[in-house]
Order: structure tokens, then C-alpha cells, then sequence
């Protein structure tokens, strides 16, 4: 695979740890990019810490729990089962807390003078954010960051687990589901990573379960049964018969698998990418944007396998992304780094949706609008377990009036006479 920009770091750590002539005797993973932390981990492991010996080599050590002191007294005492000796030293800002922590420093000092060369030491410093472009970090993240590199820098090696960008984690899906033999479209590609945010975790799980899914065998039309596709045609056109053509084992030609990843399996797969589809709902809904609301609902219910069957599903949602604008707008929420702190956990949005909700809460003038839109969803979600005769045309009006400006309650004088008395 091809080197990019965001894994440079880990990959330079990677080639210096293959060799006693440029590996260190200290390094700082300096980030909370697990994704890259992982890689570092498995590297380490695989070249320093074979499986037969890993019992007796591999430390896994806490500064909350275990002093300096004892971290820096176990890598200078040689083991007796294993020739090499790796540890991995987590809250490192616990060196940096309260207190001047010249003892603590001084012994670090005296250390690395005289390192053991048959010791490896691996700071963990998972407290900092690093973004993508190091210009737009935290300042107080940059402060920590500074001064950890001023205290360690001259002993350690420095790895930055920084956010991965956009686009390569868009080459890193292609080109790692090439090397697997399996073609994954670059607009598949870049629906996943956006619709996860740019978290290489969770894209790295999403993208192994794209490829079982693809790899595996490929489901088979039964023969009488109407294919999804055409069952959801039949509801957006009418003018297609109810008579749809039935598929017959014998011209059935789907090959057992397809090794192909389209934009199709993504939005199947990933739940992410479903949301991504509701919440351009939702944008186009708060701009009052009716047409585009209403394509964007088609497409949504083309989506989903269960077709209109699936709208009572999409009214939950669509009711608790207006849930989530209206505690956003009361709480006066405009950072994407403060909704954590207003709405709970499992009420969250992913974080790709953050700023996109609060640009949509922000456009509703009041907390009224909001409610009035909650109670919509209400009500087409009575009509709708009430088995209308067309659940389409119930979706459509709902998401019309959504969309439509509320008319000002007219005024009427006895209301204001009734007050008065």
C-alpha cells in the first residue's frame, strides 16, 4: 500500500522499530487515534514481543497506579525469561498534574543516560486530540503537547496518532480492499467515511463487514417471490403493474459472490449511512427546501429494504432528531464540542451530524416551531399504525407540512376578553 500522509508517522516508528540500529530506547504515541495507536501496538508486538515469550516481556503498566519510579526500576532489570523487555506506560499526564515533579523528572533524566538496550519504553499520551492539520489544535492540547515534547522529546521518540484526513482513509478503504482482492467504488468509499466521520475505528470495523457481506454467498431470488426492487417500484410509480416479473431459477445467474463493493452495500450495511439520510431530511425540512424533502424521502424509503413498510422506523428517528434540535436550541448550544455535555449518552447523534444539527436547530425561531413539528410526527405516526390505505401519501404530507412555514394563529378578541376577566 501506498504511504499516506496521515500514517507517516506510524509508519517511519514502524521502520525504526524493525531495526536495533534506529530504534530508540523510549517513544511518546502522542494522540487518541486509536486506529493508529493499534497499528503501533501490533507492530511493537510482532517484532519486540514474539508469542512465545510475550508472557515475560510485554508490561502493560498504569502511572495512576504504578510510580515512575517502579516503570523506570523494571525496564533497567533484565528478565530472566524473555531477552527483550517492552513497556507500555499509560496517563502519562499524571507526570504532568499538580506539583513541580523534579524527583520524578530527575530519575527519567538519570535513566535515559544510561538506558537498558534491551528495554523498549512507550509513552502513552491518549489525552490529547490532535487534529488533521495541527494549525486548528486545541490550545490547551497544544500547551500539554509542547511541553511533553520540551520534557521527553530529547530522550523520546515522537509518534503522532493525529485524526486521519478525509481522503486518506478514502485511499486507505480502496487500496486495502484491493489488496484482498475485492474492487470497492470510490463513491462507496467516500459514503463510508463520511458518514463515519472520519473514525478509522469504526471504519475498519464497517469496512470488514462490507467485505464478509460482498465475499459471502449471494442471496438467491426464490422463485414466486417478487424481488424488493420491483416491490418498491410497484408504490412510486403506479403506473407499473402490480403484476411485476417473477423471477425464475433458471434464468437466475447471480454469481455466488460478487467481490464488489457498491454505494448500494454501504447504505444497506451501515447505519451511519442511513442517518446521514435522515439528517439531509431534516436539513432540507428546517430550510423549508419542499421539493428536495421530498426527493430526499424517496430516496430514503428506496433505501430500506422494507420499503414504506420501514416508516414507522424513519418517524422514531425523524421525532428524536427533533427532540435533539429542540434541547440544542434551548441550551443555546453553537460549539459541536458542548452537545456532549446537554444531550446523554444514547441520545447522542454521531459526530458527523453535530454541526449540521446545530445549523438546522439554529433556523427555527423559536422553541413553538420546534414542538409543533414533534407533534407532526405524532400524529402521522397514529395514522399510520391506524393502516392507512396509502402509507406513502401519509409520509408525503407529513413531510410537507415539515416543510411549510406555520401560519400565525389568528387573532381573535374574546380570547383577549376571557384573559382579562
Amino acid at each position: 500500500m501506498a504511504s499516506l500522509k496521515s500514517f507517516a508517522s506510524v509508519d517511519r516508528f514502524v521502520t525504526e522499530i524493525a531495526s536495533p540500529a534506529t530504534l530508540r530506547p523510549a517513544y511518546i504515541l502522542l494522540g487518541d487515534e486509536v486506529f493508529l495507536y493499534d497499528r503501533c501496538r501490533k507492530a511493537v508486538l510482532a517484532t519486540l514481543a514474539p508469542e512465545d515469550t510475550r508472557d515475560f516481556c510485554l508490561h502493560d503498566l498504569d502511572l495512576a497506579e504504578t510510580s515512575i519510579f517502579e516503570v523506570l526500576d523494571r525496564a533497567q532489570t533484565p528478565s530472566l525469561m524473555a531477552p527483550f523487555q517492552v513497556l507500555f506506560v499509560r496517563n502519562l499526564k499524571t507526570l504532568y498534574g499538580r506539583g513541580s515533579k523534579k524527583e520524578e523528572f530527575a530519575a527519567i533524566d538519570a535513566y535515559f543516560r544510561a538506558p537498558n538496550p534491551q528495554a523498549l519504553l512507550l509513552f502513552v499520551a491518549d489525552h490529547l486530540r490532535i487534529p488533521t492539520d495541527l494549525r486548528k489544535m486545541d490550545y490547551q492540547d497544544k500547551e500539554r503537547f509542547e511541553k511533553i515534547r520540551e520534557t521527553l522529546g530529547d530522550w523520546c521518540g515522537t509518534v503522532e496518532l493525529a485524526r486521519v484526513d478525509e481522503n486518506d482513509a478514502i485511499k486507505w478503504v480502496t487500496t486495502t480492499a484491493e489488496s484482498r482482492n475485492i474492487k470497492f467504488d470510490p463513491d462507496a468509499a467516500r459514503e463510508l467515511v463520511d458518514s463515519l466521520g472520519a473514525d478509522m475505528m469504526l471504519i475498519a470495523s464497517e469496512f470488514e463487514k462490507l467485505l464478509l457481506y460482498v465475499s459471502g454467498p449471494a442471496a438467491q431470488p426464490i422463485e414466486g417471490v417478487i424481488p424488493t426492487e420491483a416491490r418498491s417500484a410497484q408504490w412510486r410509480d403506479p403506473r407499473i403493474s402490480s403484476e411485476a416479473p417473477r423471477t425464475s431459477p433458471e434464468t437466475n445467474t447471480t454469481p455466488l459472490t460478487k467481490n464488489r463493493v457498491t454505494l448500494g452495500d454501504v447504505e444497506t450495511m451501515v447505519l451511519a449511512a442511513k442517518q446521514r439520510s435522515l439528517y439531509e431530511l431534516t436539513d432540507a425540512i428546517s430550510a423549508k427546501d419542499r421539493p428536495r424533502a421530498l426527493l430526499l424521502l424517496h430516496g430514503l424509503l428506496n433505501a430500506s429494504d422494507g420499503g414504506e413498510d420501514a416508516a414507522i422506523g424513519h418517524l422514531y428517528m425523524l421525532a428524536r432528531t427533533f427532540r435533539q434540535m429542540l434541547i440544542i436550541s434551548e441550551k443555546n448550544v453553537r460549539d459541536p464540542r458542548a452537545i456532549w455535555q446537554v444531550l446523554w449518552q444514547g441520545f447522542r447523534m454521531p459526530p458527523f451530524a453535530a454541526e449540521d444539527l446545530i445549523k438546522q436547530a439554529r433556523r427555527y425561531k423559536s422553541r413553538r416551531e420546534l414542538t409543533r413539528a414533534i407533534r407532526l410526527v405524532a400524529r402521522a405516526d397514529l395514522e399510520l399504525r391506524s393502516s392507512p390505505a396509502n402509507k406513502l401519501l401519509v409520509l408525503e404530507r407529513l413531510i410537507l407540512d415539515l416543510s411549510t412555514e406555520p401560519k400565525p394563529t389568528p387573532y381573535d378578541p374574546t380570547h383577549q376578553f376571557a384573559m382579562e376577566l
